[in-house]
């Protein structure tokens, strides 16, 4: 059929187009179509046109004995949907929009679609939550996206550069022993790539104390009894390792003696080495009874390594290890099986900033990175002076994403939250999004202290942090003292 076409739009965008508009027709009589010539040139399709046009015959012929082109260049892609990857039938399914001609009414075709009705996008949603308007989860996502719009035109303004706003093969996984499925930039995403890769649905999701989780072979956490609004769900202990090699037991949480119990338990009372990301109360204070857990069963005393808590640190957050640990310091587990000798190899990476103490670690064989409390999944750290610091913290950040690079790492275990991977929120993008975020508030923290020059901290959370609930001030406070303190260091004279 003859389509008139953007300048931009590509082949295949434009062959996207006119399909939509013969599929509109013939299944709810809506015809995106003008006429070329004549008194009524330019002027969109009628009713008159519609009822001179049979949906059953050939499209494009009718199309063309009634003067019509196809208005092609009116279609934008609004977004890309692959189907999961549970399901035996898959397909990739490009979502447009276009603006609805005045005066044209749809009318189903009663054999493909039925009862045609318009609703808002919040209306369609709320419907949905009440059970009665059945959608399917990329509609529901689409949806829930365009109901941010404040308009039809702006839907089109932000489309008009040719690219889907977003691309998505969701992923599903266990809630309530339901499935649930997840968008690249949901939190539960990355967890199920990394431990479902192939898609099935059978990895549960629910936050719970009293099992641990297997997310790989040599890889479980066990989330300690301490949720909060500082913690999230609470505290993720990690176990690396496995039965021929004993295990390293990585942040044992507070000093929780059923928590601790099970973490021995999962480690079937093997347990070599155990690793403090930093000293803060919810991460090691269960270092110490853990260990002992250890010598009181008849094993071998597991040393307990870290950074010792800096003078800076606050009377809670006190910590000695065993023995310091060196940046790029290699912790090895050694074993033989069946197989083979089996190597689990921890890289210490001393990423200072949340805490003066504060390091990472890298599994090698398997490039997954335990960010500790560095970078979480759903919120960002607080980074509170003196024993926090934001130059070092975004200093770190940078180190990290060079070990990424480095090991192709792709998935990021966090001290509070679902590990974070997948093409959204990945390591190295999540890295990149963090250190914007970061930067983006110390703008708004530069320009209150602009505005406000004899301002308190007080006056400037007002403004820096006025897109964060009230009753979190005191919190974003810290960090707002440590983005000034960076700001000051930045100023000239400084240096």
């Amino acid at each position: 059929a003859a389509a008139d076409r953007r300048p931009t739009q590509s082949d295949q965008h434009l062959t996207q187009a006119i399909a939509a508009i013969r599929e509109s027709f013939e299944e709810l009589g809506v015809l995106l179509a003008r006429h070329a010539e004549g008194p009524r040139q330019g002027q969109m399709a009628d009713a008159q046109d519609i009822a001179a046009i049979d949906r059953h015959q050939p499209f494009a012929a009718q199309c063309a004995a009634r003067g019509l082109r196809l208005a092609a260049d009116g279609v934008y892609l609004l977004a890309h949907w692959t189907a999961d990857r549970d399901l035996a039938r898959r397909f990739e399914v490009p979502f447009l929009v276009a603006r609805m001609p005045e005066g044209q009414e749809p009318v189903a075709d009663e054999a493909e679609q039925f009862e045609p009705v318009w609703v808002r996008p919040a209306d369609a949603l709320a419907r949905h939550e009440a059970g009665q308007f059945f959608m399917i989860f990329p509609t529901i996502r689409t949806l829930q996206r365009l109901a941010q719009f404040s308009s039809t035109q702006a839907v089109l303004d932000a489309v008009a550069h040719e690219q889907p706003l977003w691309v998505s093969c969701p992923r599903a996984g266990l809630l309530a022993g339901k499935e649930a499925r997840y968008m690249e930039d949901e939190m539960p995403f990355g967890e199920l790539a990394l431990v479902c890769p192939d898609g099935q649905i059978v990895h549960p999701l629910d936050w719970q104390t009293e099992r641990p989780v297997p997310l790989l072979r040599n890889v479980m956490r066990l989330t300690a009894p301490n949720p909060g609004v500082m913690t999230g769900p609470g505290t993720n202990s990690y176990l690396v390792g496995d039965p021929a090699t004993g295990f390293i037991a990585i942040d044992p949480g507070p000093a929780d003696a059923e928590h601790l119990d099970k973490l021995w338990r999962a480690a079937g009372g093997d347990i070599r080495m155990i690793v403090c990301t930093h000293s803060h109360a919810d991460h090691s204070p269960g270092a110490a009874p853990l260990q002992a857990m250890c010598v009181q069963a008849g094993k071998a005393r597991p040393p307990v390594l870290g950074l010792p808590s800096a003078p800076t640190a606050r009377a809670a957050s006190q910590f000695t290890p065993d023995r310091a640990l060196q940046n790029n310091e290699l912790l090895v587990l050694e074993g033989l099986a069946p197989e083979g000798k089996i190597t689990h190899t921890l890289q210490v990476i001393h990423t200072p900033g949340h805490a003066a103490n504060h390091l990472c670690l890298l599994l090698v064989e398997d490039a997954l990175l335990f960010s500790g409390d560095h970078i979480l999944n759903g919120s960002t750290t607080v980074i509170d002076p003196p024993d926090g610091n934001m130059a070092d913290y975004l200093d770190s950040l940078d180190r990290l994403d060079a070990v990424c690079a480095e090991h192709s790492v792709e998935f990021i275990l966090p001290a509070h939250g679902y590990v974070l991977g997948g093409p959204v929120l990945g390591a190295r993008n999540a890295i990149a999004k963090l250190r914007a975020h970061r930067l983006a508030r110390e703008a708004k923290v530069l320009a209150a202290m602009q505005a406000l020059p004899q301002g308190s901290m007080d006056d400037w959370v007002r403004h820096a942090y006025d897109d964060v609930p009230q009753r979190m001030w005191p919190v974003a406070q810290r960090s707002l003292l440590a983005h000034v303190e960076r700001i000051r260091s930045l100023q000239p004279g400084n240096n």
